[in-house]
């Protein structure tokens, strides 16, 4: 449903677990748009709910992310991107549905996927002197992962185990049709 803007926008989720190079592949994605001279903007889903606290009932403070992704995304589109490339996660039918209201453009879903090895070792990494955040970190992405592979809220799926970020952003593009 597409509610502001000039009516030619779409825009690309990039979903996944935490630890699987969402924000990474939004960026690189961001990249070959310019590249290719197509309008966009690349928006991190995360900064967008960041506010505290969460309204009960509301444990990731998706209400917040709807009311700041429809402000955001219209002004992106009303300035003349053709595509808004967002980095974050839905876990549910509703919330894509709910998210593509907000946006008010077309939107495809990506899912990135990894090796369970992998996710561990970046989230290691991240959270290299933060144990408590390291350890909310791996319990979630498991969890989140198998509430993933139970979604239908995904278009198509793009690996990250193993490929440069180019090359996955390449794949992500690609697999949605935008270059």
């Amino acid at each position: 449903m597409r509610v502001h803007g000039n009516g030619d926008g779409s825009a690309l989720l990039i979903n996944g677990t935490v630890g699987v190079g969402k924000t990474t592949a939004a960026e690189a994605v961001g990249d070959l748009l310019a590249d290719a001279g197509i309008p966009h903007a690349v928006l991190d889903l995360d900064s967008l709910r960041r506010s505290w606290p969460a309204p009960t009932g509301d444990r990731f403070n998706f209400g917040m992310l709807l009311r700041n992704v429809r402000s955001v995304a219209a002004n992106y589109l009303d300035a003349g991107a053709t595509r808004l490339v967002l980095a974050g996660v839905i876990e549910q039918p509703d919330e894509r549905r709910r998210l593509a209201e907000a946006v008010g453009a077309e939107l495809t879903v990506c899912r990135l996927r990894a090796d369970p090895a992998v996710l561990r070792e970046r989230l290691t990494r991240r959270h290299d002197r933060e144990p408590e955040a390291l350890r909310w970190h791996l319990d979630r992405c498991g969890e989140l992962d198998a509430v993933l592979d139970r979604s239908t809220v995904n278009d198509f799926t793009v690996d990250t185990t193993k490929g440069s970020v180019t090359d996955i952003a390449a794949s992500v593009v690609g697999q949605a049709g935008w270059l």
